[in-house]
C-alpha cells in the first residue's frame, strides 16, 4: 500500500510505522480518505470524471458490492481509509499515468496490491490526444509548433540513451508522451491482461485484469535499435537487431493483437496498431533489416536463409516443419522474396522449397535466391510488410 501512495503521489514515508502510522497521518493528512458509502464513490468518480467514465468502470466493476475493496486515487487523494486490504479487489486510479515518474514501478506496485483477477482502471493521455488537446486550445497553428517542441522534449529526448537520464533528472518524469501501443505494453508487461480501453473526454481509459507476476525483465526494449527473440538453429533463441519500427513494449502486445485481429496476408499481425507511421516507412524501404549485419558477424544469422520468427508464430507450425526449420540457420533474405510468395500459406511453401534445395545443393542455392532477390526489391517486384 505504501508504495502505491508513493507512486501515485509522490509522497515519502519513511516511518517504521508505515502507511497507517501516526507519522504519515499527521505529515500528509489530506493524502487520504474514507468512501463511507456507495453513494460516496459515484459521486467521486463523477466529480473527478464525467458519467460516460463512470459508466465505463461501472460497467467493469460492481461497484456498489466491492466498493469498501476498491482503491480510488485522484489527482489529490486516495480513498484508502477503511478499505479492507485483507481482500483488495480492484483500484481505480484518476492520476494520468503520464505524470508518474517511474510508471512502470507503480504498475508493478498494483501488481502486488492486487490478487489473481482483481481490475485495475486507469487513464492516460497519449501523445495523439495531447495533439489534439494543443490544437483545440492554441489553434492549427499555433498548437503545431507546440505540439513539435512536445514531441521532441517528451518522446524524441527520452528514447536517447545517456540523454534520457538528464531528461528524468530535470523533468522527474512528469511529462510522458505515450501511445496507446506503449501504455497496452506496459499493462500486460507488468503482469497484466487487457480486458477493455475507450478514448473518453480526451482521455484513454484501460481496464486490465492480473492474471500473474510481472516481467522479470527490468530493461525492456525501449530505444531506435532494438532485439528481437527469435528462433533460430537447434531451437535456440537468439537476439535479431532491427531498427523500431514499433512503439515501445509492442513486444508485450502480439499475443494481444493476434486474439484480436489475426494474421495478414503476408503472415504478420493484420491492423497492426502497434507499428508507427515512420515504422511503415521503413519497412517499405526495407531499413529496419540493416542491423542484421550485427547477427551476420555474431553468426547467429547467414546471408540467404529462412525467415527469423517469434515462438508464438513458431508454434503455429506443424511438428514436421518444426523439426525441419530449426535445422536451418535462419537468413537477412528469405526465400520468399526471391520467389514472389509473400501471403502467409505462400511464404511458408517458399521456405520449404528453400529448404529442400538447399540441402541438395548449398551454395548454389543461397546464391541463385540472393540475386532473385535482390532483383525484386530493386525493380520494386516485392516490398516489406
Amino acid at each position: 500500500m505504501n508504495s502505491y501512495i508513493h507512486y501515485v503521489h509522490d509522497v515519502n514515508d519513511n516511518s517504521s510505522r508505515g502507511f497507517f502510522g501516526r507519522t504519515f497521518r499527521k505529515t500528509s493528512p489530506k493524502v487520504t480518505e474514507i468512501l463511507q458509502n456507495f453513494n460516496h464513490l459515484q459521486r467521486a468518480i463523477i466529480n473527478a470524471s464525467s458519467p460516460r467514465i463512470f459508466e465505463f468502470v461501472s460497467s467493469h466493476l460492481d461497484l456498489e458490492k466491492y466498493y469498501r475493496h476498491i482503491i480510488f486515487s485522484t489527482k489529490t487523494k486516495s480513498y484508502t481509509d477503511d478499505v479492507d486490504f485483507s481482500n483488495v479487489r480492484a483500484i481505480i486510479n484518476f492520476k494520468k499515468i503520464n505524470n508518474v515518474r517511474y510508471i512502470n514501478e507503480h504498475l508493478r506496485s498494483v501488481n502486488t496490491l492486487l490478487p489473481d483477477a482483481g481490475i485495475y482502471i486507469g487513464r492516460v493521455e497519449t501523445y495523439w490526444d495531447r495533439k489534439l488537446r494543443l490544437y483545440n486550445k492554441f489553434g492549427r497553428n499555433i498548437g503545431r509548433i507546440l505540439w513539435v517542441l512536445d514531441f521532441f522534449t517528451n518522446r524524441f529526448i527520452p528514447r536517447v540513451r545517456i540523454i534520457d537520464r538528464v531528461y528524468s533528472f530535470l523533468t522527474r518524469g512528469r511529462q510522458h508522451a505515450m501511445s496507446q501501443a506503449e501504455i497496452l505494453g506496459r499493462l500486460v508487461y507488468s503482469g497484466f491482461d487487457i480486458i477493455d480501453y475507450r478514448y473518453i473526454d480526451g482521455l484513454f481509459y484501460f481496464a486490465v485484469i492480473k492474471t500473474r507476476l510481472p516481467s522479470k525483465n527490468r530493461h525492456p526494449s525501449y530505444h531506435p535499435l532494438i532485439r528481437l527473440w527469435r528462433i533460430g538453429k537447434g531451437g535456440k533463441l537468439i537476439g535479431i537487431y532491427k531498427f523500431r519500427t514499433m512503439h515501445p513494449y509492442s513486444e508485450f502486445l502480439q499475443d494481444f493483437v493476434l486474439k484480436l485481429n489475426g494474421y495478414s496476408k503476408v503472415g504478420k499481425p493484420a491492423n497492426d496498431f502497434r507499428v508507427t507511421r515512420w515504422g511503415k516507412w521503413m519497412r517499405k524501404l526495407w531499413i529496419d533489416e540493416l542491423p542484421q549485419i550485427i547477427n551476420l558477424i555474431k553468426g547467429d544469422m547467414k546471408l540467404v536463409g529462412i525467415r527469423p520468427i517469434s515462438r508464438v508464430f513458431f508454434n503455429e507450425y506443424t511438428e514436421e516443419i518444426r523439426e525441419k526449420r530449426i535445422k536451418h540457420k535462419p537468413g537477412c533474405v528469405p526465400p520468399y522474396v526471391a520467389y514472389l510468395m509473400q501471403d502467409v500459406d505462400d511464404y511458408i511453401e517458399s521456405e520449404i522449397r528453400y529448404m529442400n534445395e538447399w540441402e541438395k545443393s548449398p551454395f548454389l542455392t543461397d546464391i541463385r535466391i540472393f540475386f532473385k532477390a535482390f532483383y525484386n526489391i530493386v525493380t520494386n517486384k516485392i516490398r516489406s510488410k
